[in-house]
This record gives C-alpha cells, sequence and structure tokens, in this order.
C-alpha cells in the first residue's frame, strides 16, 4: 500500500497504482535492506495486520483497545484516563501532557480554600490526577479487544486529596466511533451548588488548532459550520448538533458529540507552541446541576477522527438513531 500523508493523513486512500515507480523504488530499497540483514528465524516474515486486535494491549502504562480501524487508550497510572485517540495505525490526537489533560471527567462544587497553583478554586474532582501530578488510582479495569472498562477514585485537583467520588467509564469501538459512557457517584456528605461541569474536559494536540462546530438554529440540515480559532482565556461556544471538533490545515481532526450538551467552553493554551512547550487545544461541553449527597451523574460520548463533514455526517447518524 502507498499513501499520501500531506493529504491524506488519515491514511484512507492506497494510491499505489498510481505511482507505481514509486512501489518499485521502495521495494528495490526493502531488497537492497534485506541483502544486509543476516537472517533469523522468523526475522523476514511478514505477517497480515490482523482486522481486529486479539486481545487489548499495554504498553508504557497505556492500555489499548483497537479494532482494526480507531486505537483507544487509557493511561492505567492516571485514573484509566483516555490518552490515545488514533486511527489504527496513526499518530494520536489526544494531548497528555500532564495529568490535567486526557479526555476525562471533571466536576465542581463550593469554594473550599483549596489553592491551584496559588490561585483559589473550589471542589474540583477530577479522573486523571491533581495538578502536582499526583495521579488518581484505578480500581478496576478490565477489557476485550474492543471494548474497556475502568473504575476510578477521584483526585481534587488543587488540592490532590482523595474525594468520596468514583468515576466509572464503558468504553466499545464500532467502526470509526468510539461510544464512550462516563458516570460519576458522590458519596459524600456534603452538598454542593449548581454550578457547570465539563462533560468530559477535552484535550487535543495543539496543531489542531481549528474549532469546528454548527451554532445556528437549523439542526442537522446542512447548514455552515462555524470555524474559528480560540484563544485564551476561556471563552463560550453554542453547539447546537451537540458536537465540537478540533482539526488542522487539512480539515482533519477529532471530534466529540455529547447529546446532553449544547455549549462548551474552550481555549487555545500557548498557541503557536508545541506540546513540549504545553500548548494545547481544549474544549469542554458543559451542564450544570448540584451535586449533593448520593448524586449518581451518567452520559454518553462518541468520539471519532477524520475530515469535518464526515465527523459531522456519522455524528449526525448517531443523533438520529441510525447505524454509523
Amino acid at each position: 500500500m502507498l499513501f499520501d500523508l500531506g493529504v491524506d493523513p488519515g491514511e484512507s486512500f492506497n494510491v499505489a497504482s498510481n505511482h507505481p515507480e514509486v512501489v518499485t523504488r521502495v521495494q528495490r530499497l526493502v531488497e537492497q535492506h534485506r541483502a544486509t540483514v543476516t537472517p533469523v528465524k522468523k526475522q523476514l516474515a511478514d505477517p497480515p495486520a490482523p482486522k481486529k486486535a486479539a486481545t487489548a494491549e499495554v504498553e508504557k502504562g497505556l492500555l489499548f483497545i483497537d479494532n482494526g480501524e480507531i486505537r483507544l487508550g487509557v493511561n492505567t497510572n492516571w485514573g484509566a484516563g483516555i490518552a490515545w485517540f488514533s486511527n489504527s495505525r496513526g499518530r494520536n490526537l489526544v494531548n497528555q501532557w500532564d495529568t490535567g489533560r486526557l479526555i476525562q471527567q471533571s466536576y465542581y462544587g463550593a469554594k473550599d480554600d483549596s489553592l491551584w497553583n496559588k490561585q483559589p478554586w473550589r471542589w474540583n474532582p477530577v479522573q486523571g490526577g491533581d495538578w502536582r501530578g499526583h495521579p488518581a488510582r484505578v480500581f478496576e479495569l478490565r477489557s476485550t479487544a474492543n471494548t474497556l472498562y475502568a473504575k476510578s477514585q477521584a483526585k481534587h485537583w488543587a488540592s490532590g486529596e482523595d474525594l468520596p467520588v468514583i468515576f466509572e467509564e464503558s468504553i466499545a469501538l464500532t467502526g470509526r466511533l468510539a461510544h464512550v459512557r462516563f458516570k460519576m457517584s458522590y458519596s459524600g456528605t456534603n452538598s454542593h451548588p449548581k454550578i457547570t461541569h465539563e462533560i468530559p474536559a477535552v484535550f487535543i494536540a495543539p496543531e489542531f488548532d481549528t474549532l469546528v462546530l454548527y451554532d445556528g438554529t437549523n439542526a442537522w440540515k446542512g447548514g455552515a459550520l462555524l470555524r474559528s480559532k480560540p484563544g485564551w482565556p476561556n471563552e463560550s461556544r453554542k453547539m447546537t448538533e451537540h458536537w465540537a471538533a478540533y482539526v488542522d490545515e487539512k480539515n482533519w481532526g477529532l471530534g466529540v458529540l455529547v447529546p446532553a450538551a449544547n455549549k462548551l467552553t474552550c481555549y487555545r493554551y500557548a498557541a503557536g507552541q508545541d506540546e513540549t512547550k504545553g500548548a494545547c487545544s481544549y474544549f469542554a461541553p458543559l451542564t450544570e446541576f448540584a451535586i449533593t449527597p448520593g448524586t449518581t451523574f451518567e452520559y454518553d460520548a462518541w468520539l471519532t477522527i477524520g475530515y469535518a463533514d464526515k465527523i459531522r455526517e456519522r455524528f449526525e447518524q448517531v443523533a438520529k438513531g441510525m447505524k454509523p
């Protein structure tokens, strides 16, 4: 197979038949390299890639599931927050700079005299870990080739204490879509006021710098998409179709659909820099409710990768109850 990554970063179109001279040149280079290698048993064998992984994989703390089209990984050391989302053989689009990034659950409550980097903060259970890098604990983790379930204990983002909040996530890969069912269960005794929550917090690599969504009044009618490059600090957007995506200059990127949300907050940190400088693109679909003793909150999210029009098409099929 041969792909033109300049126009097809998702490796969707095999152009080998259009460029036989390139294929011949590559094959010649491969043969020249093989001639310099001392063979050992099975060293040169090229088993075909499985259409579907036989089991989940663990690599450097990341537990991966892969259905042959998309690949998703959770960080087993950071509360099982989603740290990787890519094509099956592609690059990761999720920003995992620290425990506060990822794609993860995050909720808020009353002001509690906690400090984040010397700034007054409030009760804030998060999935990955606190701002000093102390990770959240994972209690339960199980997976198949293309499904995953995790249960973890929330950390207070500012104070770092373990909170009486249990997070759960159930993930299933189908085609080009990852369906995530998030759940938060609160067993504390304090009551927290009605306030805005991130469902979920979404951090993406900074080169995906253009936020795409529909903010009009006629959902799923093909209306023009709003494209913008958020600044710093937070900005707000409506999302009438309940989804948003960050895309790159090729109009390709990562989208998230959350039917429970119709607005979001967003920013780009250290715009123009790369991930080694802490740069990221962020948005979070939002909802509001009070967290009181016994509160349980669940919601669904769908993730996909592709060009903006395909992201919208897949999410429309989900929204209309069609098989994607």
